[in-house]
């Protein structure tokens, strides 16, 4: 990457996990708006549903976390949280037509496995005994292998669970350190034979932007993780943000990375994760040519969530459980207190505990599928997405804020190759797809929220 090119685009810019992004979320939305858009969402696509768990608690906070988490509390506060994720439960099915199936059900945090495997298994049967699921859903689970033996391991297999998010972030130990992270507990390579057994396919997550990382050592983190096969792997790019999350600025003691730095060691990874046939997915995945993510992007079919990457087999519209999570219908999010107590307390009252929402207008669903299209399939193709939307291709241009003259801007820059039918990034500029989609979005003329920088 040109030093000029990243100079005038890596700038503070969306990520697009959801259009519009969170920041937009207002307190105006309240708990019966989100009851009538879950009964909407009934009659909306995708049809399937896909279930979110939050678990907010963490045996300790990680410097760099950018989650809503918590430091363990008492056990009668995470025994009435769990208690609450199953009213919350009993509050939602009743508004969801029962002949739909369901696709995914994710757990994040926090640290989901903070919880024993055997509640785990209690809150996937509460919902999955309600609905039909569909054939091969996906169950999977965020992680953290610091506090973890070989027996839980097992045990979370056993609990229902099929794809594995392992959070490594670093095998490097003095990087872990700086950044208060506990290293896994046994060796990788054990946690890997384990979980082969046990049938269940493998992510591992790996974040690179922090303290003592360098270009090569980063290298030898892939290289490490190529060696060990995961099924997919992510480089998640750190997004330093301390004014959102100020427990970040105990980083800037030891010092970050500058954006030229964090550049090379994407583009290292890239470079070992491709040579091992690993194949890029979106901004930050890379999986085996046998997965159906990378058969997804073959065929312009690549969908994403919250939750991260998905087929259109395993899209549904998100229902959230659990605090902050946030609920992703046809036309509406939700999403819920992220204070623990006051999430207790509402459920237990019989209230969702929905804190703030968006309700999306039709030009917006509209810029949402353009965005979601060149996010994921680093194209968009209009005439496509005409016949998708039933709308004129004209009529998707204008719900944007598609600008010709930006567009050859970007061109010149080698970032895109476009015409009236297409856009299309090029290889080279795939790393600001997010600057591509800022310049279609409309709530960007203007706008005075923060956001991350691309790299």
């Amino acid at each position: 990457m040109k030093q000029e090119l990243l100079d005038k685009y890596n700038v503070p810019v969306p990520r697009y996990t959801s259009y519009p992004p969170a920041n937009y979320f207002h307190d105006g939305f309240t708990s019966r708006d989100y009851a009538d858009a879950i009964r909407e969402s009934n009659r909306q696509q995708p049809e399937s549903v896909s279930f979110y768990f939050h678990i907010p608690f963490c045996q300790r906070l990680c410097h760099y976390c950018g989650c809503n988490s918590y430091a363990a509390p008492k056990p009668e506060i995470i025994d009435r949280y769990v208690a609450a994720l199953h009213k919350e439960i009993d509050l939602i099915l009743p508004l969801l037509d029962k002949k739909r199936k369901v696709s995914q059900i994710h757990y994040g945090g926090g640290t989901p496995t903070f919880l024993p495997a055997l509640e785990l298994k209690e809150l996937n049967a509460h919902v999955s005994d309600t609905f039909e699921l569909i054939e091969n859903p996906e169950k999977a689970i965020e992680c953290h292998p610091g506090w973890m033996t070989g027996q839980d391991w097992e045990k979370l297999a056993t609990a229902g669970f099929n794809r594995f998010s392992i959070g490594i972030q670093d095998f490097n130990k003095q990087v872990l350190q700086t950044v208060h992270r506990q290293a896994p507990l046994l060796q990788p390579e054990e946690i890997v034979t384990i979980l082969r057994s046990c049938g269940v396919r493998i992510n591992m997550d790996f974040l690179y932007g922090l303290p003592h990382q360098t270009e090569a050592s980063f290298a030898e983190t892939i290289e490490k993780a190529v060696s060990l096969k995961p099924d997919r792997l992510v480089t998640f790019s750190y997004a330093h943000v301390p004014w959102a999350f100020p427990r970040q600025k105990v980083l800037e003691k030891t010092g970050l990375p500058s954006g030229d730095e964090k550049s090379r060691m994407f583009e290292a990874a890239r470079k070992i994760l491709c040579e091992a046939d690993y194949q890029p997915i979106g901004l930050d995945h890379f999986v085996r040519k046998d997965d159906e993510l990378y058969t997804a992007l073959l065929n312009g079919q690549l969908h994403r969530n919250f939750q991260g990457y998905c087929t259109r087999r395993t899209t549904g519209q998100v229902y959230a459980f659990g605090v902050t999570g946030i609920s992703q219908l046809g036309t509406a999010y939700a999403q819920n207190t992220k204070d623990i107590m006051e999430y207790i307390e509402k459920v237990e009252a019989g209230i969702l505990p929905v804190a703030k929402g968006y309700l999306l207008s039709r030009e917006e669903q509209i810029t949402r599928e353009a965005i979601e299209m060149l996010m994921c399939n680093y194209r968009i193709d209009w005439n496509e997405l005409s016949e998708q939307l039933s709308v004129p291709a004209r009529s998707i241009k204008q719900a944007t804020a598609y600008d010709e003259a930006c567009l050859r801007e970007f061109a010149e820059d080698g970032l895109v190759e476009f015409d009236e039918n297409q856009i299309r990034m090029t290889p080279e500029g795939r790393l600001f797809v997010r600057n591509v989609a800022a310049s279609l979005d409309k709530l960007m003329l203007g706008t005075n929220k923060s956001f991350s920088k691309p790299v």
